[in-house]
């Protein structure tokens, strides 16, 4: 009776303690490599602590239990994360974060340096489980408005998206399990559909920029100021961080974007034109 139940208890410890003490590698394409892949140890500071982010994530641990689930049902068991939103909101973060947090290896797939759907299959083969495939600006890498060729074919001789696709949801997914596939953007709108639906892409998430001040409660006597001045200027994200990065103090960091805002928009009403 105490074997039977203590036992499994001390193999899932030691299993436990195994991941915690796994160190999380970055694979990058390496067409030297034996399985195009090669790979650094990944320090990347990012947690879900320092990020502010849709509470959906939330399913990742239930993903994580959910083995026997995706068996009974007869699927891979994978998941799909669709991140989207304008340059500096945290999207590559986020991806950091999720890899630290499950101690999963990344693998950034840069379809620029795939020639070929065939080379899509090798990629994936060689990919493990336990890990996250992350496909970053994918609007940018190639063509995948189009299904098929001019011609109406579609074979190896390119990367199409009838070949992605197969690669995140077709019998060459099922290469491995406990995957996550994590695929971003800056302009959802460009994808063609069929690679957004869901089995692929199962959850869309609107990054938000990290939480740099660590502003407890959601509300600050500068937070009007500020949202009334973002009303009126142009200012992406990544500027907006860069202020917030300048000092730890929360009053001087938000007083110093305001400024920056304030030029922004002073800036902006009295630009020199020219006839």
């Amino acid at each position: 009776m105490v074997l039977g139940s203590y036992f499994p208890y001390i193999l899932q410890k030691a299993k436990d303690i195994e991941e915690e003490k796994k160190t999380v590698k970055l694979h990058t394409i390496d067409y030297n490599g034996t399985d195009y892949w090669n790979s650094i140890v990944l320090n990347h500071p990012s947690t879900f602590d320092s990020i502010a982010m849709e509470p959906e994530i939330k399913d990742l641990n239930l993903f994580l239990r959910r083995k026997e689930y995706y068996k009974r049902v007869g699927k891979a068991w994978k998941r799909g994360y669709f991140l989207y939103g304008p340059p500096g909101t945290g999207k590559s973060s986020l991806i950091a974060a999720t890899a630290n947090y499950l101690r999963f290896d990344i693998y950034d797939l840069d379809l620029k340096e795939v020639q070929f759907n065939s080379d899509l299959r090798r990629l994936l083969i060689g990919t493990g489980s336990k890990s996250i495939l992350a496909i970053e600006d994918i609007d940018c890498s190639v063509q995948l408005h189009n299904r098929k060729d001019a011609d109406g074919t579609d074979d190896d001789d390119k990367v199409t998206l009838s070949g992605l696709l197969n690669f995140i949801d077709g019998l060459w997914s099922s290469c491995g399990e406990e995957r996550i596939v994590i695929c971003t953007t800056n302009h959802k709108e460009r994808l063609d559909p069929a690679l957004l639906r869901p089995g692929r892409m199962d959850l869309h998430i609107h990054t938000l920029a990290s939480n740099y001040l660590r502003i407890q409660n959601h509300h600050h006597p500068m937070f009007d100021d500020i949202q009334g001045l973002l009303d009126k200027v142009n200012a992406t994200p990544a500027e907006i961080a860069g202020e917030l990065m300048k000092s730890e103090n929360v009053d001087i960091a938000l007083k110093g974007l305001i400024n920056f805002l304030q030029s922004k928009h002073y800036t902006s009403k009295h630009k020199i034109k020219f006839p």
